[in-house]
């Protein structure tokens, strides 16, 4: 199996759609890697493909190579800056075109799922996230029969779980949970997202769905809460335009204050800005749910020895 050399593989799951699993599967990316980590991302959602469009490679094709595929570097690393490389594998390399559709029966998407598994050369990486797809389908059930029949003893380290605060979310949240416990996937700890929104032009934060439906679950399930992620516009175009974060003065979150990042003397237009070489790691430095999604990283790696 191509996934050898992979010290640590965690799964992104979540039993509902639209609660931002590419989101804090491409923040937790980003923040491993600034943490001097290597990481790899398996995109395993074949019918709605994300994280090309994530790290902002969509034009990107893979390299056939003796034995497998070479997944994309979305950054190389960089011992000077303490960042370690980044590379991610999906499906949507694969299609012709952006808005290809993907109508498979349950059969092609097992036999797909294992050939990334067995197919990818990641090489040596410390950590492999893997984005899955919502609820417990076909992939699911492909993914965590294939990683515990195929991986080393403690080379699975665990699902990070993402829910959002709403009770209609927490409800299927928990069947994947439930799920977890019947394959034998430990997890490492809930994600509770979408908590409160950070204005781009008032400085305020407001809960618009609430807070601590994730925490409460956590706490049922007996796991461990890694925190809660608000919504930021910032994060948004960042990732849609490359454009750095800037906030208006005021603008604190989590007890901190992010106004300076407003004041940094940046050159050039948006539009220039926007096609700025610099990595995604380094504009993500400036935003607000970098050190949120530090903290988390810092948990999880505790966690997982």
């Amino acid at each position: 199996m191509s996934l050898v050399k992979i010290k640590h593989i965690l799964l992104v799951l979540s039993g509902k759609g639209g609660v931002g699993k590419s989101s804090v599967t491409t923040q937790l990316a980003l923040s491993l890697s600034l943490g001097g980590y290597s990481v790899g991302v398996l995109d395993v959602d074949l019918t709605g493909p994300s994280m090309p469009r994530m790290f902002n490679i969509e034009d990107a094709k893979v390299t056939q190579a003796p034995g497998g595929w070479l997944p994309v570097t979305v950054h190389p690393a960089n011992p000077e800056a303490g960042i370690g490389e980044l590379k991610c594998m999906s499906l949507g390399f694969l299609l012709r075109g952006r808005g290809d559709a993907v109508v498979w029966r349950g059969p092609k998407k097992t036999a797909m799922v294992r050939q990334f598994l067995s197919d990818v050369l990641w090489g040596e990486m410390d950590f492999l996230l893997i984005d899955t797809p919502p609820g417990t389908s076909d992939e699911h059930i492909s993914l965590a029969e294939t990683l515990l029949k195929d991986a080393l003893p403690g080379q699975v380290s665990g699902a990070v779980v993402v829910t959002t605060p709403q009770a209609v979310a927490t409800a299927d949240v928990r069947k994947e949970l439930n799920f977890c416990a019947k394959t034998g996937i430990s997890v490492v700890g809930v994600v509770e997202n979408m908590v409160g929104f950070v204005c781009p032009n008032c400085a305020e934060c407001t809960n618009i769905f609430g807070k601590g439906g994730g925490q409460v679950m956590a706490e049922d399930f007996h796991v461990r809460f890694l925190g809660g992620v608000p919504i930021d516009p910032q994060f948004v175009m960042l990732v849609e335009s490359g454009r750095r974060p800037r906030y208006p003065k005021g603008t604190v979150i989590n007890g901190k204050d992010f106004s300076e990042t407003d004041e940094i003397n940046h050159t050039g237009t948006p539009t220039e800005e926007a096609k700025d070489a610099s990595l995604l790691a380094n504009k993500y430095l400036d935003c607000s749910l970098e050190p949120i999604f530090r903290k988390i990283t810092q948990d999880i790696i505790t966690a997982v020895g």
